[in-house]
């Protein structure tokens, strides 16, 4: 092969204007309208004006999709969570801390933190989503336990109760919360953990 050939720079994968995060985006967007099992590659492909095989230059599956959509909301919450942990102080700060960083994150990737709310189990890759959900939730549940061992919250209720109710209003902002809709998302936070703690310190 001649040099001049193998010095040809490598050709650019699918369309311009429809790179990966592009492509994710719109799958985001088509499952949480029609739901996951009920959107295909077609479909996808006719929402960007592309075939699917200009799609497949970039994943190899809808699986895939669906696995980096997941991935982009649980990553977010465990860095919040690790950022948690590292922190000086009582549990209770922590804990304070993961909830307001949990509503950053679910402002900041609101897509794809609705999406996995709405993740069931049915496939491999949904089962693997719903594990980390729960490792995620075993992590609120340990600061919510030493929170109690250390005195600052009520010994009646029960850590792994608790976590789910608190995480159960964080998460029930997916519901109405829209970016840019009046309300900064700070002020957000400072709400939730307020209307939370209130009811759970001692």
């Amino acid at each position: 092969m001649s040099s001049s050939v193998s010095a040809r720079p490598p050709a650019k994968r699918g369309r311009p204007g429809h790179d990966l995060e592009s492509v994710l985006a719109a799958a985001v967007r088509l499952f949480n309208e029609r739901g996951y099992e009920a959107t295909g590659m077609e479909a996808l492909a006719r929402s960007l004006g592309i075939t699917k095989s200009a799609i497949y230059h970039h994943v190899a599956s809808k699986e895939e999709l669906l696995r980096m959509a997941t991935d982009r909301a649980l990553d977010g919450l465990f860095e919040a969570a690790e950022q948690a942990r590292a922190r000086d102080g009582r549990a209770i700060e922590r804990l304070e801390f993961l909830t307001e960083r949990s509503v950053h994150v679910l402002a900041e990737r609101l897509p794809f933190v609705t999406l996995l709310l709405r993740v069931r189990g049915n496939t491999d890759v949904e089962r693997r989503a719903v594990e980390r959900r729960r490792a995620f939730d075993h992590l609120v549940a340990e600061l919510m336990e030493r929170a109690v061992a250390e005195g600052d919250l009520r010994p009646d209720i029960d850590p792994a109760v608790g976590a789910r109710l608190l995480f159960g209003m964080v998460n029930s902002l997916t519901e109405w919360y829209r970016p840019g809709g009046g309300m900064d998302v700070g002020d957000l936070a400072a709400l939730v953990r307020t209307t939370a703690f209130e009811g759970l310190r001692v």
